[in-house]
């Protein structure tokens, strides 16, 4: 509840910041204050020459932005986002095969440098910042090992990482179109003892907003 209260807040004071400017006309100078929501396509990628192999999986991607610009080509945009991401795979132990699927949820906060080569395109890149949520793990085998399962459940995951993303915006008046890519810029061991397996999220976004 308390992580649910601490997303709401962020969303909440970018949008005060993003009121607390008054304008009579919308133009290409104005700060923005949009919502937006979408979908993650995302799977890892395994950092230390392990044999691990992973498909990819839908997630939710919702939240709040704020477009702030220093001039008519240039600004930053903060955003805070709910994100899904995670992975699902398939494999087999003593000749059973078993299906798994890792869904982990992360309050996702990127500082984007905009830059507008038109009115109707932005092109964004920057550092994000991802505090994991929650993690969910599902196992489809009766016969998996307890063991195993166990120990791919304790993992000792990373909770704060640090990211990087870059992507398009399509401003169709006040409807955007969004799309982007992110990926971890560190693994997500925890204090290193995490061995099931080490990995960095990857993940493509897609979102429809609107902005203020």
């Amino acid at each position: 509840m308390k992580k649910i209260i601490l997303f709401f807040t962020l969303a909440t004071a970018i949008g005060n910041l993003a009121s607390a400017q008054t304008t009579t006309e919308s133009t290409a100078n104005d700060m923005h204050f949009g919502i937006k929501a979408g979908i993650n396509i995302s799977n890892v990628y395994d950092t230390e020459g392990k044999d691990f192999e992973a498909e990819a999986k839908l997630g939710a991607a919702a939240g709040a932005f704020v477009s702030i610009p220093f001039g008519k080509y240039i600004g930053i945009q903060p955003e805070v986002l709910f994100s899904q991401k995670g992975f699902k795979g398939t494999g087999s132990i003593l000749g059973n095969p078993y299906e798994f699927k890792r869904t982990t949820s992360y309050l996702d906060i990127p500082l984007l440098l905009a830059v507008k080569p038109t009115s109707a395109i932005t092109l964004l890149a920057g550092p994000q910042y991802s505090f994991l949520l929650s993690e969910k793990n599902e196992f489809k085998n009766s016969a998996f090992s307890t063991l195993q399962q166990q120990e791919f459940e304790n993992d000792n995951i990373r909770k704060n990482t640090l990211c990087f993303l870059g992507g398009i915006d399509v401003n169709l008046d006040q409807v955007v179109i969004g799309a982007r890519a992110g990926w971890d810029l560190q693994t997500n061991k925890g204090d290193g003892t995490s061995s099931t397996p080490r990995y960095r999220n990857v993940w493509y976004q897609a979102t429809i907003g609107y902005r203020f």
